[in-house]
């Protein structure tokens, strides 16, 4: 059975560094969004999971898939942004999730 392929989604990563931007915005007003601080931190943990997720599959397509990825003809530097955005992504799922455990033990 063959497994469609997944392409490079560039708008789909901005909009998930975008997503949590906006997210840790809201939370950085110092009060709870969903009323106490621990349903803040388990929504917060599980949106940077979500966030995650993206960039952490196209790094396993790339591990599991070397020789389809081999096959694509791109340049360096188009080969490293991707890269670079996909940990970009990463980071800003991973800010989420931190800002999230720490509302979770107030």
């Amino acid at each position: 059975m063959r497994q469609p392929r997944r392409g490079r989604n560039i708008t789909l990563l901005c909009v998930m560094i975008l997503v949590g931007m906006a997210y840790l915005a809201l939370l950085s007003f110092n009060h709870p969004l969903t009323g106490t601080y621990k349903a803040d931190g388990i929504v917060s943990v599980l949106v940077g999971l979500y966030i995650c997720s993206h960039p952490v599959a196209n790094g396993l397509d790339m591990l599991l898939y070397r020789r389809y990825m081999r096959e694509r003809k791109t340049s360096g530097g188009v080969e490293f942004l991707w890269w670079a955005l996909n940990a970009a992504v990463v980071l800003v799922g991973w800010w989420v999730i931190s800002t999230g455990m720490i509302r979770f033990s107030m």
